[in-house]
């Protein structure tokens, strides 16, 4: 009987160990979560692999941060440059291009700044009009690949909004969908990713203002965390999802999600597209 019962025990600690060895955690952005991207993938993934997939989906530099301290098998975000820095600093392996899609700037209907229909190459003078005029806009304030893409248009419209902060320039220090909320409740102007914002259910009296400008591009990276560097990290099921994620067959399926009848993003694992 006790024979039985190791066996038993033996044979339930093994499976256990294989479920581990079948899972992964990914580090990623709110993004790609709020705007159902996940829910639509990884139940693909799982079926062509059989590997299951834990995200944990904060802000960008938060989620970087993750990985650096070996917290995930893999980082899928988007601020370039944070993750080639990742990739030179060796936390990571390889940075691999996914997708893109960009952002916008939302605001009250009656826009009090006067940017609406401000497109190509006028996202700049857009933010300008706003901090010129007193506007309220709501900031994610949280080290996120949005917030640091909000940070980089402003120093290159040569505004710090951050002197401001508290009175027209509101830091939420929170993810893409409370600070959207944020912004519909005070009618104030925001920078949102597209995805999320088609996915956003509680506009009130907001709408799409400013889109089309170059500088708004919003690109996707993923990269395997260095397992040299990080022994634990589960290598064969990290890259068989980064090899999944650009295949074409998961390419199709991203350039097939849609929101509201709208593509929410656009694959780039194109042949001959590396970094």
């Amino acid at each position: 009987m006790r024979l039985f019962l190791s066996l038993i025990m033996g044979l339930a600690l093994t499976l256990d160990a294989s479920a581990a060895e079948d899972s992964i955690v990914v580090a990623s952005t709110t993004s790609t979560e709020n705007s159902g991207l996940f829910d639509y993938l990884l139940p693909r993934f799982t079926e062509d692999t059989g590997i299951q997939v834990k995200v944990v989906a904060v802000g960008t530099g938060q989620a970087i941060r993750l990985a650096e301290n070996g917290d995930a098998d893999v980082l899928f975000v988007h601020h370039p440059e944070s993750e080639k820095k990742f990739v030179i600093q060796g936390f990571g392996v390889e940075r691999h291009r996914v997708m893109h899609n960009d952002f916008i700037i939302v605001g009250p209907a009656n826009d009090p700044a006067k940017i609406r229909g401000r497109g190509q190459g006028r996202a700049g003078e857009a933010l300008v009009a706003i901090a010129r005029a007193g506007a309220p806009f709501a900031s994610r304030g949280d080290d996120s690949g949005t917030h640091k893409k909000e940070l980089g248009l402003w120093k290159a419209a040569g505004v710090d909004p951050t002197v401001a902060s508290g009175t027209w320039y509101r830091e939420t220090g929170s993810g893409m969908g409370a600070t959207l909320n944020v912004a519909s409740g005070m009618e104030a102007y925001a920078l949102t990713d597209r995805a999320t914002w088609l996915k956003f259910g509680n506009k009130g009296n907001l709408e799409l203002l400013v889109e089309g400008d170059p500088d708004l591009f919003n690109p996707y990276g993923v990269i395997l965390v260095n397992p040299k560097r990080y022994d634990h990290v589960k290598a064969e099921a990290g890259q068989a999802f980064i090899d999944w994620l650009v295949s074409e067959k998961a390419q199709t399926l991203i350039a097939g999600y849609r929101i509201e009848g709208q593509p929410a993003f656009f694959p780039d694992a194109l042949p001959g597209l590396k970094d």
